[in-house]
């Protein structure tokens, strides 16, 4: 059985916060794609990864508690719905306006699109990536982008 543990760094110590078990005859392309997002969002609290570790046949993400997550206009849950990938428009300023919103076949078909430093949106065109996320809370994945090419 294979693990992916998310750990929290507090005060130069890390603490377990999330384990997933993954049996040896299931794919791992939900554990890749988890390890391709810089961030991730938890009990409303948002988190960034500061490193991916491995230890054995364990697999460790090392994130730090940013705080609060803030919330956006169009925010729907997936739970339950399949695999879902929203397109947002990065703003540092205010809100991050839903571009697009993709079902996705697996989790495969996610990680081709975390891999991309310019990604393809259906019907918008070709867009920087700036950083994607994995939102438990909502169960889909995120992805930022900057400037429009």
């Amino acid at each position: 059985m294979m693990e992916l543990t998310y750990y929290i760094e507090k005060n130069e110590s890390y603490e377990p916060f999330l384990t997933y078990k993954i049996p040896e005859n299931m794919h791992n392309d939900e554990k890749y794609a988890r390890q391709l997002c810089e961030f991730l969002v938890s009990g409303q609290k948002e988190y960034e990864l500061q490193s991916n570790e491995m230890k054995g046949s364990e697999e460790i993400l090392i994130v730090k508690e940013i705080g609060p997550i803030r919330r956006f206009t169009e925010e729907p849950s997936y739970k339950g719905r399949g695999i879902f990938l929203e397109f947002r428009k990065y703003n540092e300023t205010g809100d991050m306006p839903l571009l697009h919103v993709q079902a996705l076949n697996n989790h495969w078909d996610v990680i081709r699109y975390l891999l991309k430093d310019v990604v393809d949106i259906p019907r918008q065109g070709q867009y920087i990536r700036d950083s994607a996320e994995i939102d438990e809370d909502r169960a889909v994945y995120v992805m930022y982008v900057g400037e429009k090419i």
